[in-house]
């Protein structure tokens, strides 16, 4: 398997890395949170951005002919446990879906180095990652709009939790979409050329 674990370089590496790097980073803050206590006294803020006003101020000074429009931001100085939930569902999905988007990679490149590209079980995993980064992103996505939305209608009277104020914390993952489809494509095609090399290992 040298030569397939040559292919998949720097890749293998790059990934490896990356997540070690990342689950590392993640751990210390953890750790530093817990034994501060910080994690207490983080504020739960959110943006409106639906919402813009002209502003006139020393502070900014745009370009002749330039304007410069103010988006309130509204923070809850002391939170109670349910909006720090909010606050934290608005940014804990997506990364869990890259430490856990990381992991099933770097299984992948892992299982290809060992087992080989063109095999049944690497089709198998660049499946499970396709279908993960699909489903994932579009999932992750609906859970932070609706946190983002539930937490900005409890700091303001101006803002309901509607399907409009939904729809204005919604951004559609559009490149994790087209990876998760992108991914699917190339696994039918490994499986398709691992039934080939089988056949043809047969015939020889």
């Amino acid at each position: 398997m040298t030569e397939d674990r040559k292919m998949l370089e720097p890749m293998a590496t790059v990934v490896s890395l990356a997540l070690r790097t990342l689950l590392v980073f993640l751990t210390a803050g953890l750790v530093f949170s817990v034994i501060h206590g910080s994690w207490a006294d983080v504020d739960a803020c959110i943006a409106d951005e639906s919402t813009t006003s002209s502003v006139t101020a020393d502070a900014f000074i745009p370009e002749n002919g330039m304007q410069v429009d103010s988006i309130p931001r509204y923070c809850a100085e002391t939170p109670d446990a349910l909006l720090r939930l909010l606050d934290e569902l608005g940014e804990l999905p997506s990364t869990l879906l890259l430490i856990s988007g990381l992991f099933l990679l770097h299984r992948l490149l892992q299982g290809a180095a060992r087992d080989g590209v063109y095999t049944v079980r690497t089709a198998s995993r660049l499946r499970l990652l396709g279908w993960w980064l699909l489903v994932g992103s579009l999932v992750a996505e609906i859970i932070e709009a609706n946190a983002k939305a539930a937490l900005l209608a409890a700091l303001t009277k101006t803002a309901d939790f509607t399907a409009g104020t939904w729809l204005s914390m919604w951004t559609p993952p559009y490149l994790a979409v087209l990876t998760g489809l992108g991914l699917l494509t190339f696994a039918r095609i490994t499986r398709a050329g691992t039934s080939m090399r089988e056949d043809l290992e047969g015939v020889v």
